[in-house]
């Protein structure tokens, strides 16, 4: 029981950084655009996160650059993509090359260094056997991604905004004939989406590893993308989807540590197997795209003079 409760909380922290990015992209796509610069963003953010929290001693004070530089780059990307109608494709990967060498060349001085062990987990929650010390110990965080899930559902599906939002993803062209800025609308989904993959960036250098390396992003930005098809567009499905491929993540650590013998190459490339699998079924079937992905999606939107 003690193991599976490790693996338990080893798969909520390993999916947590996926979720994130994931969430934050899904309020992209739910408003037509397509993102395909969140490596960069992340990576930048990770760089970003892991210097404020190096000479602060703040994880906090980190976590807040992080999402900082997620929204900044966000914001170059929106200036491309609404302001100057860019391809949103080359854009995503115009952002994408961007972060990586800013990540690069800013965390050089960083490399090899770690932050100090801090307490997280939540105190009130400690004293329960087994529980305490595995699934409430983690950072809060990962608690506060489980509920922005939630509260990002009810946010799409039961408020006027969200639908709003939505309908900009699926007819822009009739949001602006009602009268609504699509412009401002698309600008703020993906300043939104931004700074969660800032969030996501920064979690993976602050708290999930507590140091930085170039590339230590390492595909999880693109895993983001494909766990959006995985959950077709929906927050809590995506979040659940980003745990399976946590889980994947961590079973090899599990199966090593039992002397299980597959190949540890094997089991390192399971979670980017399972992504290229889930984008090749639901690719393969058109109907659940349909009924599922923004109409909208990729689309510049042109208002008439």
């Amino acid at each position: 029981m003690e193991s599976l409760l490790q693996l338990l909380a080893a798969t909520l922290n390993a999916g947590t950084p996926l979720a994130l990015a994931a969430l934050g992209l899904a309020i992209h796509e739910r408003a037509g655009v397509i993102n395909l610069g969140a490596e960069g963003m992340m990576l930048l953010a990770a760089a970003a996160g892991f210097a404020v929290a190096f000479h602060t001693g703040s994880p906090v004070w980190g976590l807040a650059a992080g999402a900082g530089a997620g929204a900044a780059l966000a914001a170059v990307f929106a200036l491309l993509v609404v302001v100057f109608n860019a391809s949103q494709y080359g854009s995503g990967l115009a952002v994408m090359l961007l972060g990586s060498g800013l990540s690069a060349f800013a965390g050089v001085s960083y490399a090899g260094r770690s932050l100090g062990q801090g307490q997280a987990g939540l105190p009130w929650l400690r004293g329960i056997p087994g529980l305490g010390s595995t699934v409430f110990a983690l950072h809060p965080l990962v608690y506060a991604t489980m509920a922005l899930a939630g509260l990002l559902a009810v946010f799409l599906y039961r408020t006027r905004a969200g639908m709003l939002l939505r309908a900009v993803g699926e007819s822009p062209e009739s949001a602006h004939a009602l009268g609504y800025p699509v412009g401002r609308i698309r600008v703020l989904a993906i300043l939104a989406g931004g700074l969660c993959c800032g969030l996501a960036g920064a979690y993976l250098s602050v708290v999930y590893t507590q140091l930085w390396s170039e590339g230590m992003v390492a595909g999880r930005g693109w895993m983001a993308l494909a766990l959006i098809a995985f959950g077709m567009w929906h927050p809590v499905r995506i979040l659940l989807g980003a745990y399976l491929f946590g889980g994947l993540t961590m079973l090899q650590f599990q199966l090593q540590g039992m002397g299980v013998q597959v190949p540890s190459q094997f089991l390192a490339m399971l979670p980017y197997v399972c992504t290229v699998a889930v984008l090749a079924l639901r690719g393969g079937n058109p109907g659940w795209m349909r009924r599922n992905m923004p109409r909208a999606l990729g689309r510049p939107f042109l208002p008439e003079r």
